[in-house]
């Protein structure tokens, strides 16, 4: 029985992989969400009374949840960028620390930090 589940959403697509241990989830999600924030970046949206940067726009996101309660992920954003949080109906965004990419930081959270610095 699979202990952790990857859903990856891009617009109405989703993807689901379902994963035994914590580590290979984490490098999925990591994996799968590095090539997405490497593809083309969303335009600005210009609403004539609201405008949302590509910056504002969510294009992608992956969550990762698991057992006692765990619900974390990352969003990409349409210029590329990427955040990590934690929570799912109430998201709460994952500071990063000096030299620390949102990956990093999420599986520090998570109380699993890979070997190598930054």
């Amino acid at each position: 029985m699979a202990r952790y589940t990857v859903t990856v959403r891009t617009g109405p697509k989703v993807e689901r992989e379902r994963f035994e241990a914590l580590e290979p989830a984490l490098d999925s999600l990591e994996e799968n969400l590095r090539a997405l924030a490497n593809t083309d970046r969303l335009p600005t949206i210009d609403l004539r009374y609201r405008e949302f940067t590509p910056q504002q726009q969510v294009a992608a996101r992956g969550e990762l949840s698991g057992p006692r309660h765990l619900r974390a992920g990352i969003d990409v954003r349409g210029d590329g960028s990427a955040e990590a949080y934690t929570g799912r109906i109430r998201r709460r965004l994952i500071e990063q620390q000096d030299g620390e990419s949102p990956y990093d930081a999420l599986r520090r959270v998570l109380g699993y930090s890979t070997s190598a610095g930054p």
